[in-house]
Parts: C-alpha cells; structure tokens; sequence
C-alpha cells in the first residue's frame, strides 16, 4: 500500500483539527488546574476550627492528586500537539520520527498529533515493556 504525500488541503484540515485540540485542551488544563486549587481551599476552609479526621485528609488528598495527574496528561497532549503545529509549518508532518516513512492518513485522523507509524509506536511499546 503506498502511503502518498499529504496534499495541501488536507494539511490545512490536519491544522485545523490540531489547532481546535489545543484550545479544547488548554481549556481542559485551566479548568482542571482550578478545579485542584478549589479542592485544596475547599478542603482547608471546611475544616477551619474542627478537627480533621485522616480518613477525609486522604480522600482529600487523593481528589487533589488524581485531578493533577490529569492535568500532567493534558499538558502532555497539548505539547503532542504543538509539536505537530510546528512540524505542519516545517513541512515534516506526517513523516514517521523513526523510520522517516510517511504515517498513513487513517493513523492521522485518529491521533493527528502521531510521531510515529503504527509499527514502529508498536516496536517502541514492545522495547518499553522489556525494560520494565
């Protein structure tokens, strides 16, 4: 199956797509980040003068930490995809970072922020799990 260059049109598309991510991610980080902020007040201004019981500083903690931890992933993606702005600009979009050949379209419309083509992100995953 020969894998042909994107054409212009549908860079254009890619950016689009890749542009409406980033806002709705950023959005999602900004939410996220406040919704951290607002647990951590809400859980001090709750229990100002009573006694705090570890089971809830727990839950509490738990709550904050999750709600990070999904910030951390987002903020991730969000880099993906500036990333792959940039390389729409460099004229490197769609090129597989290891093996240089040309990620196939249906890879890019599911994840259009994608580095590599399907075999070597499955070679990569392989190698990963070894060194675990």
């Amino acid at each position: 199956m020969k894998n042909e260059s994107l054409k212009k049109e549908e860079l254009e598309q890619f950016r689009k797509e890749l542009l409406a991510l980033r806002e709705r991610l950023s959005g999602n980080v900004r939410y996220l980040t406040q919704a951290a902020l607002n647990q951590n007040e809400e859980g001090l201004a709750g229990r100002a003068g009573s006694s705090i019981h570890p089971a809830e500083l727990g839950s509490d903690n738990y709550e904050q930490e999750f709600t990070l931890s999904l910030v951390e992933n987002e903020k991730e993606v969000l880099e993906r995809v500036d990333a792959a702005l940039k390389a729409i600009e460099e004229g490197t979009y769609g090129k597989c970072e290891m093996c240089g050949q040309r990620i196939p379209k249906i890879r890019l419309k599911a994840i259009p922020y994608a580095t590599t083509c399907v075999k070597c992100a499955e070679e990569s995953e392989r190698q990963a799990s070894r060194s675990e």
